[in-house]
């Protein structure tokens, strides 16, 4: 591996300096000798960012992606770590599932972490072998994808998980309330003039199980993650439940941070997601509430799917986007940009908090200093692109952002000290 040196990179706090990478650690600079050297002016580094919703599809028959290609995707996007959701074929539920999960990440581009099942084939129907995935690294667990709508059965999980300090990701959608459409909750409503949050199923399923698993964390001093929060009504949720003391986290979506439900007026799928795009008025509230804290993280919730699961008509198709690769150049778009978020904003909710609440902040999160990991991303905070469906590592076309021009900021990504990720344009001086 060979030694690089960056030279005037400026790091979160907004201190320049030099850094210096060899043997897959951060160095003193002075120490290195004929390094490959980087101009990093004008260059920011980030803490490798980490995802803590990753749909990487393998295992499967026919996978619309693979752990190769979708961690190619998160390197490409500034990623080093990514939380794989359980929704495979075969799910991850049992002890071996993890296993068989992590040796095929062997090889991959970025740290793969396995992300447990909350139920048995996410069927919500009994608890599957949560002590043993637990005794394989499993941190994190979730039936993304399904909400547990059993409440008895949610809170036995979060008492199974309190004991080693886990946490449970819910996805909260309430079935009845939201009916069986991801979007629309029955045809009449593909007729709309001018779509809003009343139109598409209603953001009251997503807040009740909010409300819901937020009592039952505070009944059990047990860990609630909530996954893409989409509404401002759930964000109120978040806001008590923190202002009580819960132990309480949440995640926004990119998608959501940039898109809104408008956009489902050309009922073009690649806008279909679950949950659905909502109003501007949440979008905005969104914002907010991500610059506040109350949204403690960014998560991409990359899903790929196959073509033939999209070329569909809108009510048939399958709901989701692809996001690793834009995700950074979303956040800066929609938060940095308006002077929402900072750069030390931004390692904050896509670095060391999603590390610090999947547990993995012994070799993800770190900050930029001698003697740790390695593990950043290299970013030109002015870099523009326009958005190109096709020019993608994922085997995902299904991406909501084709023909935009956004900020395609990453030059280069380091996982303890091995590139990888360079595009052409990195400035590499020798």
């Amino acid at each position: 591996m060979a030694d690089v040196l960056i030279r005037g990179v400026t790091l979160p706090s907004g201190v320049t300096t030099d850094l210096a990478v060899s043997g897959g650690v951060l160095v003193d600079p002075g120490s290195v000798s004929q390094p490959a050297t980087i101009d990093g002016s004008g260059l920011i580094a980030l803490p490798g960012l980490v995802d803590l919703h990753t749909h990487l599809r393998e295992p499967s028959p026919t996978p619309a992606e693979t752990i190769e290609t979708g961690t190619l995707a998160a390197a490409r996007g500034g990623f080093t770590g990514v939380f794989a959701m359980a929704n495979t074929n075969p799910v991850t539920d049992t002890a071996e599932s993890v296993r068989h999960l992590l040796r095929l990440a062997e090889a991959s581009h970025a740290e793969v972490i396995p992300v447990g099942a909350i139920t048995t084939g996410l069927a919500g129907e009994e608890l599957c072998e949560i002590e043993p995935m637990w005794a394989e690294g499993v941190t994190y667990f979730s039936d993304d994808g399904f909400c547990v709508m059993d409440a008895d059965l949610m809170r036995e999980a979060l008492q199974r998980v309190k004991a080693f300090n886990g946490v449970i990701g819910q996805h909260s959608q309430d079935c009845h309330l939201a009916g069986a459409s991801a979007c629309f909750p029955d045809e009449d409503s593909l007729n709309i003039d001018h779509p809003s949050s009343d139109t598409i199923w209603p953001g009251v399923a997503e807040a009740v199980i909010v409300a819901r698993d937020v009592q039952l964390a505070l009944d059990t001093g047990a860990r609630v993650h909530i996954c893409h929060v989409s509404t401002a009504e759930s964000v109120e949720v978040v806001r008590w439940a923190k202002a009580q003391g819960a132990p309480i986290t949440a995640e926004v979506t990119p998608h959501h941070l940039l898109l809104d439900c408008e956009l489902l007026m050309s009922m073009d799928t690649r806008f279909k997601v679950n949950p659905p795009l909502r109003g501007w008025e949440d979008r905005e509230e969104l914002k907010r509430a991500l610059a506040e804290g109350i949204l403690d993280i960014v998560a991409t919730d990359h899903a790929p799917h196959l073509p033939s699961d999209k070329d569909k008509p809108f009510p048939q198709a399958k709901p989701g986007m692809v996001g690793l690769e834009w995700a950074l150049g979303i956040v800066i778009e929609t938060m940095v940009k308006p002077g929402l978020l900072d750069w030390a904003g931004i390692a904050d909710r896509m670095s060391y908090t999603p590390a610090r609440i999947g547990k993995i902040t012994s070799r993800q999160g770190r900050p930029l200093i001698v003697g740790e990991p390695a593990t950043f991303t290299l970013i030109d905070p002015n870099r523009h692109a326009v958005v190109d469906r096709d020019d993608s590592y994922s085997m995902g076309r299904n991406n909501p952002y084709h023909g935009l021009n956004l900020p395609s900021p990453v030059l280069a990504t380091f996982w303890a000290g091995r590139t990888t990720y360079q595009d052409p344009d990195l400035p590499v001086l020798s």
